[in-house]
């Protein structure tokens, strides 16, 4: 039977695709951490007290980063290069979700418009991270060779959205309720065409390196169209709504460490 445990377990279970799984994941990680940096370092005067939880969040990416190198490192793997249809951080970039590169590159600093579109933005694409690892938490928490890993990073994203929900609403109280709510819209329905087309494109990849039978790949290629209709009606709603976290201040320390693996 098709699962999503099933799915996960195979991919886990063979090395190359297990390589593939963790280089697409730590190509990311470490993107997001350097852009948080150069975010943190451009911060406006008036929004000073924001840098320290940016630089948090991108200090928590650049262990997630680390963390999947140690998973790859501990079975013997090297990373491989990210295909480019699968790099969902730079072609969210290339949608205009997010600041521009080029945009950090520059040392000008940053506008508060800037800092709003970088929050919603983040609000968007932790919603998907924390539901993601919220999966495999729930499916290899307990692993062996994953589950300390997976709890770790699962814990950091539910974190980071309760962060980006907090300081949100903080913006919408200082007047910014209309500009947030208007990006928050058009980051989550960028992102969900952006979500399904890397879906198929490591679905695709994976399939080839596990000889999935062409029946298999439409199946689960129709999953994830009926996923995007499914977000596209109605699921990009819970993307952009807003509520006061229970965990407050959630980056407000300093980032834990990444855990040894033997």
């Amino acid at each position: 039977m098709l699962s999503a445990r099933s799915l996960f377990q195979e991919i886990l279970d063979d090395d190359e695709s297990f390589r593939l799984f963790c280089s697409i994941a730590a190509g990311g990680e470490s993107q997001g951490g350097w852009e948080n940096a150069r975010i943190a370092a451009l911060v406006p005067r008036s929004e000073r007290d924001l840098a320290p939880k940016i630089a948090r969040h991108g200090a928590d990416e650049d262990k997630h980063g680390r963390i999947f190198h140690a998973l790859l490192k501990k079975r013997g793997l090297a990373p491989v290069p990210v295909p480019a249809d699968t790099d969902y951080t730079m072609i969210l970039e290339r949608h205009g979700i997010g600041l521009a590169h080029d945009r950090l590159r520059a040392d000008r600093p940053l506008t508060v418009p800037d800092i709003v579109g970088y929050l919603a933005h983040s609000r968007v694409t932790e919603q998907r991270a924390s539901e993601q690892m919220a999966l495999l938490r729930r499916y290899f928490g307990d692993h062996p060779g994953v589950g300390r890993a997976v709890r770790m990073i699962s814990g950091d994203e539910d974190n980071h959205l309760a962060y980006c929900h907090e300081e949100l609403l903080r913006l919408a109280a200082a007047g910014h309720g209309r500009t947030i709510q208007r990006t928050l819209r058009a980051c989550a329905l960028a992102e969900i065409r952006v979500y399904r087309d890397v879906s198929l494109a490591v679905m695709a990849h994976m399939g080839r390196i596990l000889g999935w039978p062409r029946a298999r790949s439409v199946l689960l290629a129709s999953g994830i169209h009926a996923v995007y209709a499914y977000e596209r009606a109605v699921g990009w709603r819970r993307m952009v709504s807003l509520r006061m976290p229970e965990h407050r201040n959630a980056l407000g320390g300093p980032a834990t460490p990444a855990p040894e693996f033997a």
